[in-house]
């Protein structure tokens, strides 16, 4: 098993070479996310790592990035071809660059799953209304 590695989205002149392994696509209705928030205080621990946390709760509404974030996790388990349970969804993580841009941070299990599959570099889009939140995942492996 592969502990601690971190996998981030590459810059767009580094994908030459690159084959598409996978793609996940799923969308998270943010209400949903809101009630199980609020009925489920601990999930916020259990799914989202400390910084995926403190960026959503500066939010005015913080079950919009939650949910964006979830279904992000959820798509980059499809991507690799598993489900869940596969791995921590805490070990995948959203991070944002300075710009807003995001990528993807895999760790621990997560890192071990993507590493088996020869997966070297993601790519990733998010985007939410008031009601749906909704991420695609590409898994990348080198040619």
């Amino acid at each position: 098993m592969v502990s601690a590695v971190t996998r981030r989205s590459p810059p767009d002149t580094a994908l030459a070479g690159l084959d598409i392994v996978g793609l996940g696509v799923d969308l998270c209705d943010v209400d949903r996310m809101r009630q199980a928030l609020e009925r489920t205080p601990s999930l916020r621990q259990r799914v989202f790592t400390e910084d995926e946390r403190a960026y959503c709760d500066r939010r005015r509404d913080p079950a919009e990035r939650y949910a964006v974030r979830f279904a992000a996790k959820e798509a980059v388990l499809k991507a690799m071809g598993v489900g869940l349970g596969a791995c921590a969804l805490r070990d995948i993580e959203v991070v944002r660059a300075s710009s807003g841009a995001p990528s993807l941070a895999l760790r621990a299990s997560a890192a071990g799953v993507a590493a088996e599959r020869g997966i070297v570099a993601w790519q990733i889009s998010l985007t939410h209304t008031d009601t749906l939140a909704q991420a695609t995942v590409l898994a990348l492996g080198a040619s």
